[in-house]
């Protein structure tokens, strides 16, 4: 059996539908960001752990999370809210964990958006490492998201997990990715300062996951990302053949890279507000 960990912050939407995909197994934690909406209210309806954490960074949360509430069993598998577990992927997570080869396991994200799985257009098979042995991984920050760190190698699940990545709203994918922007913007530039360009991994590499980390890296230092984002994922990933939601999502996502080259100028360019010291006194 594997334990299950459910990563939530305002979530009272998805809360319900993901804990009960997720009832394959019986231990389930709900690790909630201090939400301020029912998340916490509508997870404690079901026979599950719930804790509740302040969110610094999705590395930090989930470090946190691993090293401060243990879990049931040795294997333990991640889930979002907004995602969901199946009955195919859970059976060969189970089968999976019969092995001492693996530290962890990637699984492949089906991006559902606009009622519709996003086939071409998201990189798919785009692989997230999710079950893990308890003790053996841990996260760093990345951006605004994380970076796995195992303690032995990590191999690949065949079966995927659906991502509902809008499932709260444009208004609530566009206010999280400008929250998101800004990590994103930190990280630019620290990669374009001290960072390089992998390129036996971007063309070499192993996986899909060191061939797209080596691909991240170079579309830091490209002219016109946002544009380039757009036809690299509309014409030669093929989102023109996702129709609507393709193209919808195609915009979407060259908007939030010109939102992360704003963010950069706004680092490098605008003043920090400071207090002075020793304010002048009023004038009557």
């Amino acid at each position: 059996m594997i334990s299950i960990y459910i990563l939530t912050y305002n979530e009272e939407l998805d809360i319900a539908a993901c804990i009960e995909s997720a009832m394959l197994s019986d231990d389930i934690i709900v690790v909630d960001s201090c939400s301020r909406d029912r998340t916490v209210e509508i997870a404690r309806r079901y026979p599950v752990r719930v804790v509740q954490h302040p969110f610094v960074s999705h590395g930090q949360q989930r470090t946190w999370m691993l090293e401060s509430v243990p879990p049931k069993y040795d294997w333990v598998y991640i889930l979002e809210a907004d995602e969901r577990m199946t009955a195919a992927l859970f059976q060969e997570c189970l089968d999976a964990i019969q092995s001492d080869q693996y530290a962890g396991y990637y699984v492949a994200e089906q991006v559902i958006f606009m009622g519709r799985w996003i086939r071409h257009c998201t990189q798919y098979p785009r692989y997230q490492l999710r079950l893990l042995r308890h003790g053996k991984v841990w996260f760093t920050d990345y951006g605004h998201t994380e970076r796995e760190v195992c303690q032995g190698e990590a191999g690949f699940l065949r079966e995927t997990y659906p991502h509902f990545t809008c499932s709260k709203g444009l208004s609530r994918w566009i206010e999280k990715h400008n929250r998101y922007s800004t990590d994103e913007a930190i990280e630019t530039i620290r990669q374009l300062e001290t960072g390089t360009i992998n390129w036996r991994d971007l063309f070499f590499g192993s996986t899909e996951v060191q061939r797209r980390r080596a691909l991240k890296d170079l579309s830091l230092r490209l002219p016109l990302r946002p544009l380039i984002r757009f036809l690299y994922m509309y014409l030669l990933l093929g989102g023109c053949w996702d129709g609507q939601a393709g193209l919808a999502w195609c915009t979407l996502q060259a908007f939030y890279e010109y939102l992360i080259l704003l963010k950069v100028w706004e680092q490098k360019h605008m003043p920090i507000a400071t207090v002075d010291a020793q304010p002048s006194a009023l004038v009557e």
